[in-house]
């Protein structure tokens, strides 16, 4: 019988592309979605996860197992932390799409700089990358980049805006670091050119996510 995954979103960006990487790294599974973009928006408005947005996450976890998923694939890093939480709390795991990335870039990297299109993001980002130097019994030092602007650039059909202030942040910073994580999935159209500009690796969260769910059940 096929495991079941079901994606918990934020936001609309990831659904399609996402699709298409299990359909490539993970064809084994039968992949399902529950999108919510008013939760993003609440994030954003109130510049951190409200209570309203941690109980409504929480209940779509929950919601994903009544519907006989297997695993929860919490897609948004802004609720990283929810996701954690969510471990101990639903019936069924929560695997959190960026945490196969950060621990690609804490075991090969001593100085990371995190870029983010969201202020909101930029903390539970750092305190996953922290918390997996602590496992890996790494010192790492991070240097945030906020490409202010972009979210809204891109969520208005901005795509020109929203990679240009991608790059701009990763250029301030680029002096001060050996290698970037983008912290958010929809960033991801954005690993290949900040490479070739800085010269240096860049991480995204998608295709490392979906390789390490497909290790997390053992497929």
């Amino acid at each position: 019988m096929k495991k079941r995954v079901m994606c918990v979103h934020t936001a609309m960006a990831l659904v399609e592309p996402l699709t298409g990487i299990f359909k490539e790294y993970l064809p084994e599974v039968e992949v399902n979605h529950i999108a919510d973009s008013s939760l993003i928006k609440e994030v954003i408005a109130n510049n951190a996860v409200t209570p309203a947005v941690r109980r409504r996450l929480l209940s779509y976890y929950n919601a994903a197992a009544d519907a006989g998923a297997d695993v929860v694939f919490n897609t948004c890093s802004s609720v990283g932390d929810i996701a954690d939480y969510g471990n101990t709390y639903a019936r069924i795991p929560v695997f959190r799409i960026d945490q196969p990335m950060a621990a690609e870039a804490v075991r090969n990297y001593n100085r990371i700089g995190v870029i983010s299109t969201l202020p909101t993001t930029l903390d539970p980002t750092c305190r996953l990358l922290l918390n997996e130097a602590k496992k890996a019994g790494r010192e790492v030092t991070l240097v945030e980049g906020l490409a202010d602007g972009a979210f809204a650039a891109g969520q208005s059909g901005d795509g020109e805006t929203h990679d240009r202030l991608i790059a701009e942040a990763a250029q301030r910073i680029a002096s001060q670091v050996d290698m970037f994580v983008l912290a958010q999935g929809s960033m991801a159209r954005m690993e290949r050119h900040l490479s070739e500009l800085t010269g240096m690796p860049v991480l995204s969260s998608p295709v490392l996510g979906v390789k390490g769910l497909r290790k997390f059940l053992g497929l």
